[in-house]
């Protein structure tokens, strides 16, 4: 495992840090929910081979994931790893709220303090309501009682934002989505070195685009890969296109499965900037091209639209849509949909209300994109 100093605070950090938002699931008679067990095997495995970044968040897993991380750090597991969640902001209205969350936070996870507290999906309107009502200054607070060690936040809104944000405060740290589909989205590269020339430890999230740049590849994208001399999984150009860059600190994958687990950090073994070649460069720089060209919609299915009012399976529908698109072939896609047509789950029961486009961390114009997917996989 790689590790780099995490800014100025005087320790280092793993190169990869374990994400808790996609543990591994298993099917019940309520639902799909989290195989407790395995994720905290799998927790614990992270941390015994070097992982010392954990990130999870209150509402991961239906609120889950903080207390299963909180199970997974016992047995004296804590000591092994800098712990971040993170403060749903769309949940606070007043400070009280902030209070009442975050003491529900430690008792879930069972610490008697955090290392990295971060304000949650921080984007225009969500900064101003942190402005309004104080919410660095009851940070601070907790910081003085030492009740966290460290502030942050995570970010899905504009480059110009992120500035202003950045700029706002002496922040510890900042979290960041960034892939190499996303180079120009929210904060993006330049948001990345804006950060890095004020001395602000970037954390990565979504580095494989929700698992878009692991999974279901299309034939001429690794066709693509293919030609590279040194042979490589898509996965790790995800990760070596992120990590050559010398203002990454950390990059979090959640992963789902134990295989996935080991996969990282046998890749994270060689994390080091400035490792690839212009000739490796160029070869991402074509494989970003072919997937621009197919994607339709630049969904992550983090489910923060959800639930819906009406019930649509929003980010079922658009990755239908993609895939349909990305493979050429919508016959199976329409499959899926009609099942969706069945449940009234589908793109036609839209109001067009608008709540999930408020809180879209991709900005997506999702009823415009709905439209459009019902149309053609109908």
């Amino acid at each position: 495992m790689q590790y780099k100093d995490f800014g100025k605070l005087g320790f280092q950090t793993s190169v990869f840090g374990m994400g808790c938002m996609r543990l591994p699931e298993v099917q019940t008679p309520e639902g799909r929910k989290v195989d407790e067990a395995e994720a905290i095997k799998m927790i614990r495995y992270a941390l015994d081979h070097g992982v010392n970044y954990l990130d999870t968040a209150y509402g991961y897993h239906d609120g889950t994931s903080e207390r299963i991380v909180g199970q997974a750090l016992q047995d004296g597991y804590r000591e092994k790893t800098k712990l971040a969640t993170k403060l749903p902001l769309w949940r606070v209205e007043t400070l009280e709220d902030a209070e009442r969350i975050f003491e529900e936070q430690l008792t879930k996870l069972q610490v008697e303090s955090v290392d990295f507290y971060l304000l949650h999906a921080v984007k225009a309107d969500r900064w101003q309501k942190v402005q309004e009502l104080k919410i660095l200054e009851f940070l601070e607070e907790l910081r003085k009682a030492g009740k966290i060690k460290y502030i942050g936040f995570s970010f899905h809104d504009q480059l110009e934002v992120f500035k202003e944000v950045i700029d706002a405060y002496p922040w510890d740290m900042c979290q960041i989505q960034l892939n190499i589909l996303d180079e120009e989205f929210q904060a993006g590269v330049e948001g990345l070195r804006y950060a890095g020339t004020r001395g602000i430890p970037v954390v990565i999230m979504e580095p494989l685009k929700g698992g878009k740049l692991a999974q279901n590849i299309p034939a001429d994208v690794l066709d693509l890969w293919a030609t590279a001399p040194v042979k490589r999984s898509p996965v790790e150009w995800a990760f070596r296109w992120l990590y050559n860059y010398p203002e990454v600190t950390v990059i979090l994958s959640g992963v789902s499965s134990m295989a996935q687990l080991q996969e990282n950090i046998r890749i994270f073994a060689e994390a080091r900037s400035h490792s690839m070649t212009p000739e490796e460069l160029d070869l991402v720089r074509q494989v970003i091209s072919l997937y621009a060209s197919k994607t339709k919609v630049p969904c992550t299915e983090c489910g923060y639209c959800l639930p819906c009012p009406q019930e649509v399976a929003i980010p079922r529908i658009f990755r239908h849509y993609n895939e349909g698109s990305i493979f050429e072939q919508y016959d199976e896609s329409s499959r899926h949909y009609q099942e969706l047509i069945a449940k009234a789950h589908d793109a036609s029961v839209c109001v067009e209300c608008g709540a999930c486009e408020q809180v879209c961390p991709q900005g997506i114009r999702i009823t415009e994109q709905l439209k459009a997917a019902d149309q053609a996989l109908r």
